[in-house]
């Protein structure tokens, strides 16, 4: 009888045998999705507008009730000065001498910051105000795959900003501001919180105020081109190399910068288009915890005060 014929052995599949199969050794090199987070529900913000058209009491309104951190130029320069950090004594003896600190300084400074709140809601105050600026924040941001997401460019008449700050009046140490006409003081001539005193802006005269306003048309209104352009076109995001199987291939996702002009004469015209442009376009973004409790609160007495009888109504004729 002829004897069976051993048949070769029938590689195993199992872990153990499959372990020289690694990504790493693919051929294949992808590149690496983006941050789910970050696509596009993250609020980014630049508030843009001439001197005096409300920018800082709208970013106010929205810090105070949303979860968002504000980014003012000055006062983080201020920072890094009293920090004695590298780039706080290259620009103190740049301001001390009287000049303006050179761009690529600035976006040093903003950048060391920004770097900090990748998938944070932020609202820059102050930078950029040129073109130059904002082509360099913009490759900034590009790099870090976090760009910039929404501009509001607030679009107040000059003969309205001209005639607001003659008004104004401001409590120094909290940035806090104030108008005779539209937002005054509960006590004239003082700050609501503190009590202490109000001043003016050494700026806020009708000459020098109209010499800002000449220089935001001719350095700072070219940026609102360069941003209009910008939201007509999407961009590739940066990302890392990432080797994976080709069959799981994907490609850098494309992102488009959301440009809104809002019109009025006062904060309080404007400030409900800004939040309807907020809660539409980044519905993730929460309203802060204390900020819940005050509208809960309102609403309750609002509530009471409409089911609780007038005493008026109740009694008999």
């Amino acid at each position: 009888m002829q004897a069976l014929r051993r048949q070769p052995a029938i590689p195993s599949f199992s872990s153990h045998r499959c372990r020289h199969y690694s990504p790493r050794a693919s051929p294949f090199t992808t590149l690496r999705p983006h941050d789910e987070r970050d696509q596009g529900n993250i609020l980014r913000l630049v508030m843009f507008g001439k001197p005096g058209a409300g920018k800082g009491t709208l970013s106010a309104r929205l810090v105070n009730k949303y979860a968002i951190e504000s980014l003012s130029t000055g006062d983080l320069l201020r920072q890094q000065i009293a920090e004695r950090t590298d780039i706080g004594r290259q620009a103190e003896s740049i301001v001390a001498s009287g000049q303006l600190v050179p761009d690529a300084l600035m976006l040093e400074v903003v950048a060391s910051k920004l770097a900090k709140l990748r998938n944070k809601h932020w609202i820059l105050d102050g930078f950029p105000r040129t073109v130059a600026q904002g082509e360099m924040l913009d490759a900034q941001l590009k790099k870090q795959t976090t760009p910039l997401s929404l501009v509001i460019n607030l679009d107040v008449p000059d003969h309205i900003i001209m005639r607001r700050i003659s008004d104004r009046w401001i409590h120094l140490p909290s940035g806090r501001v104030y108008n005779l006409s539209y937002n005054p003081p509960k006590v004239d001539g003082f700050d609501d919180e503190t009590g202490e005193p109000l001043t003016k802006r050494p700026d806020d005269n009708p000459e020098i105020f109209a010499r800002r306003l000449k220089q935001f048309y001719a350095s700072t209104s070219p940026l609102l081109e360069y941003y209009t352009k910008a939201a007509e076109r999407p961009t590739r995001l940066n990302q890392t190399l990432h080797q994976q199987h080709p069959h799981q291939l994907t490609f850098p996702p494309t992102h488009k910068l959301l440009l809104k002009t809002l019109s009025g004469t006062t904060s309080d015209e404007i400030w409900p288009q800004l939040e309807s442009v907020i809660r539409t376009a980044f519905p993730s973004l929460k309203e802060r915890a204390e900020s819940r409790l005050r509208h809960s609160l309102s609403d309750a007495v609002l509530s009471e005060s409409i089911s609780s009888p007038s005493p008026l109504t109740s009694s008999k004729a």
